[in-house]
């Protein structure tokens, strides 16, 4: 059942992207019929997805033309709980694009409603996928749709950003390919199953393996290769951005706990895998965030974040490839699972955060926070799921970003309990690198939320701006309530993710709740979040009882707490330059290493525009040696045939005639010849 309503979710992508673009010509009509279908399909697919993660999955496998790859799908808990995520954001977003989408009218919305649905459905096949060749057919498919809708605006920023994501993908594509052909090349297939019961060795699994990490690193956008996301996301409409940070990199992470834990889990070189992979998270998750205190673009900041979270996220990943090396079950599952918790915290509370600011944009036409503030009093709603998100995504208690966090810690400290002196001193590296995050996030996202949202607005736009439509605010609400609910309802939700994380381990799943807490057995370590709410919440009405009774009497001007106490004026907020220029002045030769390699220092720019030159003289070099030659070509016989071909009746019989004698004369020759 579960693969057949997953089967009819692809169906009804696919329909509803063709039938979009048949509709083109009526703008209204193909962003509809595009929305309302993608939203009938995600609801399906996370159905389907649900059903794996309880472990109702099913296999499908179908011959195909190709004798060596059949079309072979599985559905097991870890691919369910992607669906799930990946369709949960593609709900928000195709609601979310019943009004947005009235922006890109002139972009052509019938290929945006293909482009969009088929991008949804080859994600959902590719995590199904259990077969190389087709999970390479499917990942090229995922990236050359999502690459038509970040470049839809054909803006030079928009082609920049695309032609960037466009190389660093095909970059991790071919170090994918590469690692599944070595395996392929062991076990003479291109099916999973093989490759899972395969041992190949401590030189060919781990050559096989870091080309797969560092693959799926680039579609993850992992340091050193996160270049594209700040340059791709704020190009794309911001519901797209939300899918591709939300969804799309965690086929990346997907992608490494596939091949380390999956198909290649009998290599006996877990540990040093897990180092790495540990260290790339740490070195992620501080450069991430250290980037995003330097931007004033509000989607940049949000993209350098997704760098921050994948790192934060690898941390737990790395963890479990420790435990795993150390034959310590509870330590991997513990660290898996925190991987996983934030895997699906990070989609829920980063797609929300790119929908409130495409919803900012909407509003203001601008992506500058300096050209914002005071949008919380004409734009509440949205004002309210940012700061819901800006809290989840700063691990404010005791919202989800909290959660997975907790359970990160956890797996740091069980880690270094468990292990050695070299683990101890990887786990406490990743630990500080960790708490660096965390404050840094903190600090970042007062700045991004204050600077937006509170004091007065610094331009037209932003006095101007008023709330967004329905459909926008819904969907902002939704993953709101997501992200409240993981948090809250985080002793529903652990045991869930643990058995998702044992299922990958094969191994049993460990206790990580108890009554209304979530725990960690192995250091003995409680935590509830629906207590945490109750005493926040009454901590709350505490203070506003204190202030009540002290304001009596008081002067009844209103001060603004973001304008340092004193009454609001436009020029005295502390704005994005300055919140954050003592951190830029600290961290300036990053910022210089950032510039150099990332695009925008002179230097790469001008290499940037030569390459491109170069692109289009190379471009005509075919037109000129072999498409204009033959095209010259028909053009003669065209204008040949115009002369043959004059009009007149009377030329015509006679064509008639001296192609009557021509056969007959033939006919005659060949007969002769027969005789």
């Amino acid at each position: 059942m579960s693969m057949t309503i997953l089967l009819a979710s692809i169906a009804v992508s696919v329909i509803g992207g063709f039938l979009a673009l048949f509709l083109g010509k009526s703008a209204h009509a193909a962003k509809v019929v595009a929305c309302l279908f993608g939203m009938g399909s995600a609801l399906l697919a996370v159905l389907a997805g649900f059903q794996g993660v309880i472990g109702q999955g099913a296999c499908l496998s179908v011959a195909t033309p190709f004798s060596f790859a059949d079309f072979t799908l599985l559905l097991n808990p870890i691919a369910g709980l992607l669906l799930a995520i990946i369709n949960v954001l593609a709900f928000a977003a195709f609601l979310y694009g019943l009004s947005y989408f009235d922006e890109y009218k002139e972009n052509g919305l019938g290929a945006m409603g293909l482009f969009m649905n088929l991008f949804i459905a080859s994600m959902n096949v590719l995590v199904v996928a259990d077969n190389a060749f087709w999970f390479l057919v499917f990942f090229e498919l995922m990236s050359l749709t999502s690459y038509f809708l970040v470049v839809v605006e054909q803006k030079k920023q928009s082609i920049k950003g695309g032609f960037m994501y466009l190389v660093m993908a095909h970059v991790g594509f071919l170090m994918i390919m590469i690692s599944y052909f070595i395996m392929a090349s062991q076990t003479g297939s291109f099916e999973f199953a093989a490759y899972r019961v395969h041992d190949f060795g401590p030189a060919l699994g781990s050559l096989a393996f870091v080309l797969a990490f560092f693959g799926f690193g680039c579609k993850a956008g992992m340091v050193p290769f996160h270049s594209w996301l700040p340059q791709a996301h704020p190009a794309a409409p911001s519901n797209v951005s939300a899918l591709m940070s939300g969804g799309m990199i965690k086929i990346g992470v997907f992608g490494i706990i596939k091949v380390g834990l999956d198909l290649l889990s009998g290599t006996d070189c877990m540990l040093w895998w897990g180092l790495l992979v540990l260290v790339v998270g740490a070195v992620s998750s501080v450069l991430g965030v250290v980037y995003a205190l330097g931007e004033h673009d509000i989607k940049k900041l949000l993209a350098y974040h997704s760098v921050e979270n994948i790192g934060i996220i690898l941390l737990g990943v790395g963890l479990a490839f420790v435990g795993v090396a150390m034959d310590q079950p509870a330590l991997a599952g513990l660290a898996l699972l925190a991987g996983i918790y934030h895997m699906l915290n990070h989609a829920m509370f980063k797609g929300l955060l790119f929908l409130g600011a495409g919803s900012v944009l909407y509003a203001t036409g601008t992506r500058n926070m300096e050209k914002m503030g005071g949008l919380i009093h004409a734009m509440p709603v949205t004002a309210m799921c940012f700061l819901i998100g800006s809290l989840a995504i700063s691990a404010i208690p005791p919202l989800n970003g909290f959660v997975s966090e907790w359970f990160t810690y956890q797996a740091m400290f069980s880690a270094a309990f468990m292990g050695g002196t070299m683990i101890k001193a990887f786990a406490a590296f990743a630990a500080v690198a960790l708490a660096v995050t965390g404050a840094l996030a903190v600090t970042c996202f007062v700045k991004a939320y204050g600077v937006t949202f509170l004091g007065v607005g610094r331009s037209d736009a932003a006095l101007k701006a008023k709330e967004v439509p329905a459909s926008m605010t819904a969907s902002m609400v939704i993953l709101s309530i997501v992200c409240i609910f993981l948090g809250l309802g985080a002793p529903l939700c652990a045991p869930v993710l643990e058995g998702v994380a044992a299922s990958v381990l094969g191994g049993s799943a460990v206790a990580v709740a108890s009554g209304a807490a979530v725990t960690n057995g192995i250091t003995d370590s409680v935590i509830s979040t629906p207590l945490v709410a109750v005493l926040l919440i009454a901590a709350v009405f505490v203070a506003l009882g204190i202030r009540s009774m002290f304001a009596k009497g008081g002067s009844s001007v209103r001060r603004d707490p973001w304008a340092c106490g004193y009454k609001s004026e436009g020029d005295m907020p502390v704005i994005a330059t300055t919140f954050a220029s003592e951190v830029k002045w600290v961290m300036g030769p990053l910022y210089a290493a950032r510039d150099a390699l990332v695009g925008t220092s002179p230097k790469f720019v001008k290499a940037f525009e030569s390459l491109v030159g170069g692109a289009k003289v190379a471009e005509t070099v075919g037109d000129k040696r072999l498409v204009d030659p033959v095209a010259a070509f028909v053009d003669r016989i065209a204008k040949l045939s115009q002369r043959i071909e004059a009009g007149d009746s009377r030329l015509y019989i006679v064509y008639i005639v001296v192609a009557l004698v021509a056969l007959l004369i033939a006919t005659v020759a060949l007969m002769g010849g027969a005789a």
